[in-house]
């Protein structure tokens, strides 16, 4: 028996993307250098050893540093936003969006983070870009750092782990406030926040060949965490004075763990992993450290120094909202290693015999959104919006020029499915930004090829090609979507 369950009235329907992986223009117009133009395409690496292929050391700085081209430096060249946003902007509004989600170029504002003065080039591109959104009836959902800080802070103050770029960060926050306070209504602070251990280099700058010991590794990432977290609560202090009626969110990755079976020792080690995924919410939402790991820092003698009036902080300035990027589903099981494993953004779990697994080792679980949505609107009882979710495939341009991605149209259909259960049963959600709209060069293994959007750009991972934009078969789909704001589910 089929039902149809419709999307709240005002639904933030849209699409994600971030300005390392679609600008480009890495040196164009005053812009400095960040972590995302150090990142490779490796080629030579197994695209699912996520390790490997997220791992920065010093050497490899130094050699992007001395690099000119772009050739294995993919985010350096993106999809060409840069030049290409109001054509995308009238894609995105033909597809009936309500939002964007984008992200500020942190280097393009202050190129090494530490200037008197911003780079008034940059603050114009985007002043241009928020405008030709509202232009086109699209509501911008702003990240102010989406693993793109200045990569001289990196070198220079051990990236997060040293306090003063706490104060470069919420200067850099206050000048965008201040710019587009008439433009921008929806923020988010920093994008997935709980990615610091699984690669701190893109996440906080830190470089862990630089240390001698994985205990000394661990506290400078958990410095380098408590600092982000002081300024995002600054950061969202200063957008509620300068912006009236903003809102505020954090952004964290959802990464529901299953225990493999009833057995309570299998259930108690998909616990810890939950409740660890739950730190980065409870310290932005609930404005405190869970005592679970303040006993973790005593125990284990790690030392996060926290300034007097840093606790006043986390409390005082809580987020608005909760969002958040699903992508898949783990099990735990105290016979891991005898199990067969999957991965997935550098989160490896027992694989689950009951999901199919993608291309890039990731389990597609869209009863596992509808978990999780259920999981944080209890837990917190705050507004959360779906900011990244989507699947990355290898996509057949046929001889007609037609992209027929059924199997794309497959997956968000399950996902919505879901989503509108879970707003049905009570949780509120205020929207969804597919992960990506457009196809853009991967976060993790750097590919073009490990394509996301509902629209086609013509590059491939060494950058050649036209650029050219056209669209998918799940470009109608996803627009009739919209248009119609319910989906048909099997009851």
């Amino acid at each position: 028996m089929k039902k149809i369950l419709s999307f709240p009235e005002g639904f933030l329907w849209g699409g994600a993307i971030a300005a390392n992986q679609a600008e480009g223009a890495w040196n164009v117009d005053g812009k400095g250098m960040s972590v995302a133009d150090v990142a490779m395409y490796k080629p030579d690496i197994d695209i699912k050893d996520y390790v490997k292929q997220w791992h920065v050391g010093l050497e490899d700085i130094k050699n992007a540093m001395e690099a000119t081209e772009d050739t294995y430096y993919p985010k350096r060249r993106g999809i060409d936003f840069y030049h290409h946003y109001k054509e995308d902007i009238a894609l995105f509004k033909e597809m009936g969006f309500k939002t964007l989600r984008v992200s500020i170029a942190w280097t393009r504002i202050f190129p090494n983070g530490n200037e008197e003065k911003p780079n008034e080039k940059g603050l114009a591109f985007y002043e241009d870009l928020f405008k030709e959104l509202r232009k086109n009836d699209i509501e911008p959902l702003v990240t102010l750092s989406h693993y793109e800080m200045p990569i001289y802070l990196v070198n220079n103050y051990d990236g997060w782990v040293s306090r003063e770029v706490v104060d470069m960060f919420v200067k850099y926050a206050k000048v965008c406030f201040e710019r587009y306070k008439d433009l921008v209504k929806y923020w988010l602070t920093f994008n997935e926040i709980d990615s610091v251990f699984r690669h701190p280099f893109t996440t906080v700058g830190v470089v862990e060949d630089k240390y001698d010991s994985k205990k000394e590794a661990e506290e400078a990432i958990y410095q380098a965490l408590h600092n982000q977290f002081v300024a995002s609560a600054l950061a969202t202090k200063y957008c509620h004075e300068i912006i009236p009626g903003s809102q505020v969110g954090c952004m964290v990755t959802k990464t529901l763990t299953y225990p493999e079976t009833c057995n309570p020792d299998d259930i108690i080690l998909a616990q810890r992993d939950n409740r660890n995924n739950f730190v980065y919410t409870d310290v932005q939402v609930l404005g405190k450290y869970p005592r679970h790991l303040l006993n973790y820092f005593k125990k284990n003698n790690i030392n996060v120094k926290m300034l007097e009036g840093d606790e006043a902080i986390l409390q005082q300035y809580k987020v608005d909202f909760i969002s958040f990027s699903y992508y898949m589903s783990m099990v735990q099981s105290i016979n891991a290693a005898q199990r067969e494993k999957v991965g997935g953004n550098l989160v490896t779990g027992v694989k689950n015999p009951y999901l199919p697994t993608s291309e890039w080792g990731w389990q597609v679980d869209p009863k596992g959104l509808r978990v999780s949505l259920i999981d944080l609107y209890d837990r917190y009882q705050k507004p959360l919006w779906i900011v990244e979710n989507g699947i990355g495939a290898y996509d057949t341009v046929e001889e007609d020029g037609s992209i027929n991605d059924d199997y794309r149209i497959e997956y968000f259909k399950k996902h919505f499915e879901q989503i509108a259960i879970a707003i049905d049963e009570g949780v509120e959600c205020m929207g969804y930004t597919s992960w990506a709209c457009i196809d853009i060069v991967s976060a993790s293994t750097s590919q073009m090829t490990k394509r996301y959007g509902f629209i086609y750009v013509d590059a491939d991972d060494l950058g050649n090609g036209t650029y050219k934009r056209s669209k998918k078969k799940s470009f109608e789909w996803y627009k009739n979507i919209i248009k119609n704001n319910n989906i048909e589910i099997e009851e």
